[in-house]
C-alpha cells in the first residue's frame, strides 16, 4: 500500500473514536464494529466487507502505540502541507510508495519507513498481512486447530492449518511466520486476529472464569450443596453457606483457564432469585416467616447513615 493511501485516511473517523481516545475505548469500539461487520454475518455484502477491511486496518494502526504515534505525526504533516511537491508540481499530489521524495530533508522519511514496513536499505522483507477468524468461547479456553483460506499465487486460494493456542483472549493475535506477502528478503508474516464469540453463561477476567449462579431464597438462607457446570464439562458441587447474601462471590480452585503451569479459578457469584408470584402454602409459609421475624429491621441504621 502506498504512503498516500495510508496517511490520507482518517483512522479515527473510520473507527468512530476521538483522537484522544485511550486504548480501551479503541478496542471496545473496534470490537463492536467487528461483530457487526464480520463476513460471517454480512453474508457476501461487498460494501460491508470493504467497511470491515477499513475498520480492521484502522484498528491495526491505532491499537499499536508506536504505530499510532507515527501515524499521528505523518497525518499532521500531511494536513499541514509539510511535504515536498511531487512531479505533478504544486500541491505534490503525485505520491508513491517511495517515501524518499515525499519530504524535504529526509528526516521525516523515518516516520513512514517505521510505520509501513522498515527502511529502504537493502532487500526488504515482504509485507505482513492479517486475516480474522471467529471461534467459540470454549475453543478459546482449550485451543483449536483451524483451517485458514488465503489468497495464493495468481489469486488462487490456498488453505493452511494452524493451531489457536489455549487461553487466547478476544482480539488476540496469532503470528504465522513466513506466510505473508513475498519480498526480496523473504516473505512477511501472517497475523490471525481472533474474535471470541461470547458464551451464554461463562465469561472471563484474566485467567479466571466467571459464572453467575441463580439460587432460591431458601437455598441462600438455609444453605445448600448445589451442582454447577464447569468449562471442563464436569459438574462440581458448590457449598452455599447458610445466610449467603445475593452478590457474594465464591471461588472454585483450578477450574479457570490453564496456560502452561498456571491455572485460574472459577469465580461463582450468587444471585438470589425472587419468585414472581407466590400462592398457596408457599405464600402462607412466607407470611408466617414475616410474622416470626417482624422484630428484625434490616434498615435500622439506614437513615442514620444517610444523614452522615
Amino acid at each position: 500500500m502506498a504512503a498516500k493511501d495510508i496517511y490520507e485516511k482518517d483512522y479515527y473517523q473510520i473507527l468512530g473514536v476521538d483522537k484522544k481516545a485511550d486504548a480501551a475505548a479503541i478496542k471496545k469500539k473496534y470490537r463492536t464494529l467487528a461483530r457487526t461487520l464480520h463476513p460471517d454475518k454480512t453474508k457476501g455484502d461487498k460494501k460491508l466487507e470493504e467497511r470491515f477491511k477499513e475498520v480492521s486496518e484502522a484498528y491495526e494502526i491505532l491499537s499499536d502505540d508506536k504505530k499510532r504515534v507515527e501515524y499521528n505525526q505523518a497525518r499532521e504533516m500531511f494536513e499541514s502541507g509539510a511535504y515536498r511537491s511531487g512531479p505533478t508540481g504544486a500541491g505534490g499530489q503525485n505520491f508513491s510508495g517511495d517515501f524518499s521524495d515525499l519530504f524535504a530533508g529526509g528526516g521525516n522519511n523515518d516516520i513512514f519507513a517505521n510505520l509501513f514496513g522498515g527502511g529502504r536499505r537493502g532487500p526488504r522483507k515482504g509485507a505482513d498481512v492479517q486475516t480474522e477468524i471467529s471461534i467459540s468461547f470454549r475453543d478459546s479456553i482449550f485451543g483449536k486447530e483451524v483451517d485458514l483460506r488465503l489468497a495464493g499465487q495468481g489469486n488462487s486460494p490456498t488453505t493452511i492449518t494452524t493451531r489457536i493456542p489455549a487461553g487466547i483472549h478476544d482480539l488476540g493475535k496469532v503470528r504465522i511466520k513466513g506466510r505473508g506477502g513475498p519480498g526480496e528478503a523473504g516473505p512477511g508474516d501472517l497475523y490471525v486476529l481472533v474474535n471470541v464469540i461470547p458464551h451464554p453463561i461463562f465469561s472471563r477476567k484474566g485467567d479466571n472464569l466467571l459464572l453467575s449462579l441463580p439460587v432460591t431464597f431458601t437455598e441462600a438462607a438455609l444453605g445448600a450443596d448445589i451442582s454447577i457446570p464447569t468449562m471442563q464439562s464436569e459438574d462440581v458441587t458448590l457449598r452455599i453457606a447458610p445466610g449467603t447474601p445475593s452478590g457474594r462471590t465464591l471461588r472454585v480452585k483450578g477450574r479457570g483457564v490453564k496456560k502452561g503451569v498456571n491455572v485460574g479459578d472459577l469465580l461463582v457469584t450468587v444471585e438470589v432469585q425472587v419468585p414472581q408470584r407466590v400462592d398457596g402454602a408457599a405464600k402462607k409459609a412466607l407470611e408466617d416467616f414475616a410474622k416470626a421475624t417482624e422484630s428484625v429491621n434490616p434498615r435500622e441504621e439506614f437513615f442514620e447513615k444517610a444523614r452522615v
